[in-house]
């Protein structure tokens, strides 16, 4: 195992090295960037595909600093992940990498410290309350409307989410958030009605915000929400995407996000009147930062993000093309997209998919669904057949 770069390669630290991280560590060695990741063993699919490998938990930031500093890294990042953010920013900030301040990771990381950054600088939000673990009751919530959202501080992939209608659905709703929270802290928010959700893809670099594509997403609804679809780009108008930049905008410089990808996600009511849930310093998951806007805007996003954590990011991040993309997944609400997978050679639009599990499972969280398809194409697109959703 070699500590001392080779020439002038470049060393690039990535905290994780699960499947969601292999688009990042296959494009970095593409891009002739030398490759260290961080993880537990257990599922790491990059420990064979980069050049060095440590089973290191991605939240021991002390013993990941150790080895960064033996390696001599050039940059340090992750992607589709908020757990190893905090990590990220602390290798950085430690070594005087490019990097998003300590402070931030935390704010882009905790749902009810980053709902007190949008509160404090505007950005519109729906009204909001935390509960901790061992707090004695829920008088918190006392002139809160119901319906309410329950979910983690600190989880993503819809883990621990749930919509309640009253105080008797309350209290184990909270539990299970609780429970499932790291921090051990539920968020507690009013629930928009009447409203559909986008998700928005940034990069920034210097605290200079560049927008690169709006998704459309397809939930299950409530009450866990779990991800059905993603699609590129957004169905909205002109003047309800420079609202939702502007409101993004906003987000990005309240949570202090100054370089790296940035995820946000809003809820947009029948009238137009958007509200922002979260943004999270890093790109989004289910295939949207790493797959999807490449394949509908031609912009390489897993590059521009290496560049930034390299401190080589330049110019502005141009798109080759205007298509469309999206990504479907296999689930009970989506049962037609089995056979999609099943048949993929068969369609030219198809650009990747995997059949997980044969059956499909009652979806609680992302992890729940069995299966998924990539998709591009030049005309629209790959709707749902009638009557299957």
């Amino acid at each position: 195992m070699s500590m001392i770069r080779i020439g002038e390669m470049k060393t690039l630290a990535v905290i994780g090295a699960s499947y969601l991280q292999l688009p990042l560590v296959k494009r970095a060695k593409e891009l002739g960037v030398r490759t260290v990741c961080f993880a537990w063993a257990n599922g790491a699919v990059c420990k064979d595909v980069a050049d060095v490998f440590y089973p290191i938990s991605i939240v021991d930031k002390d013993a990941i600093l150790e080895k960064c500093r033996e390696e001599r890294i050039d940059g340090i990042t992750s992607i589709a992940s908020d757990v190893a953010v905090p990590t990220v920013a602390y290798v950085a900030e430690a070594m005087g990498l490019v990097g998003n301040s300590v402070e931030s990771a935390a704010k882009s990381t905790d749902k009810f410290l980053m709902r007190q950054a949008f509160v404090n600088c505007g950005v519109s939000c729906p009204r909001f309350t935390a509960v901790t673990d061992g707090d004695a009751s829920l008088d918190v919530v006392a002139g809160m409307r119901f319906p309410l959202v329950v979910k983690p501080a600190d989880r993503s992939g819809s883990m621990g989410v749930m919509k309640v209608g009253g105080m008797e659905e309350l209290c184990p709703a909270v539990r299970q958030a609780i429970d499932d929270s790291f921090c051990k802290k539920a968020v507690i928010e009013e629930c928009v009605t009447d409203m559909h959700e986008v998700s928005v893809e940034g990069i920034s670099y210097g605290g200079r915000y560049h927008l690169l594509q709006i998704t459309d997403k397809v939930t299950t609804g409530a009450p866990h929400y779990v991800e059905l679809g993603h699609h590129q780009p957004a169905r909205i108008s002109p003047v309800l995407r420079k609202v939702i930049e502007e409101e993004v905008r906003k987000g990005v410089k309240a949570l202090d996000i100054q370089y790296g990808a940035s995820h946000a996600e809003l809820m947009i009511t029948a009238c137009e009147r958007v509200y922002m849930t979260e943004i999270g310093a890093r790109m989004g998951g289910d295939f949207i930062g790493s797959d999807l806007v490449r394949l509908s805007t031609g912009y390489d996003f897993l590059k521009g993000v290496i560049d930034c954590a390299l401190g080589t990011f330049t110019g502005e991040p141009v798109g080759k093309h205007e298509r469309f993309s999206g990504v479907w997944f296999y689930a009970p609400e989506t049962r037609w997209v089995g056979a999609v997978i099943r048949n993929a050679d068969e369609d030219a639009r198809i650009v990747s998919s995997e059949l997980q599990a044969e059956d499909v499972v009652e979806l609680t969280r992302s992890a729940d669904r069995s299966g998924y398809f990539i998709y591009q194409s030049d005309v629209g697109r790959y709707e749902i057949p009638e009557g299957r959703l």
